[in-house]
């Protein structure tokens, strides 16, 4: 099973022992799931996890980064899709699609928006 994960299910597997973080962990631990991302998602979870705001210290930093560079399969997607919602959320959308993902796992109520070819793979996690 291929799965793409949003940033929101990252933050919050990182900051709170609930729902997200077990699906982290399997998603890791699992040798049938394979985390897909994209160059840009990857640094969106750096930039995310190093805000101020979350005060996480940096080795706890440098370990969820290597997480990411042990766990996660790199693509580089080549198809565009527009999100007009939420620009900024077009690069998971263009990993999903490229990466033949079977789910993509997030809390953004704005992904309910997506096109269909997309809807179906969204699994919204209680956070």
């Amino acid at each position: 099973m291929r799965i793409v994960i949003d940033t929101n299910v990252l933050i919050s597997a990182i900051l709170r022992d609930r729902t997200p973080e077990a699906v982290i962990l399997f998603s890791i631990e699992s040798p049938n799931v394979e985390w897909i991302a994209s160059t840009a998602i990857v640094a969106e979870y750096v930039g995310v996890i190093s805000r101020p705001k979350f005060k996480l210290p940096p080795d706890l930093i440098q370990q969820w980064v290597q997480v990411f560079e042990a766990s996660i399969t790199m693509i580089t997607p080549t198809e565009i899709i527009d999100f007009p919602r939420d620009p900024k959320d077009s690069k998971f959308l263009n990993c999903i699609l490229e990466g033949q993902t079977d789910h993509f796992i997030t809390g953004d109520r704005d992904f309910s928006e997506v096109p269909e070819q997309v809807r179906s793979l969204i699994c919204s996690v209680n956070q």
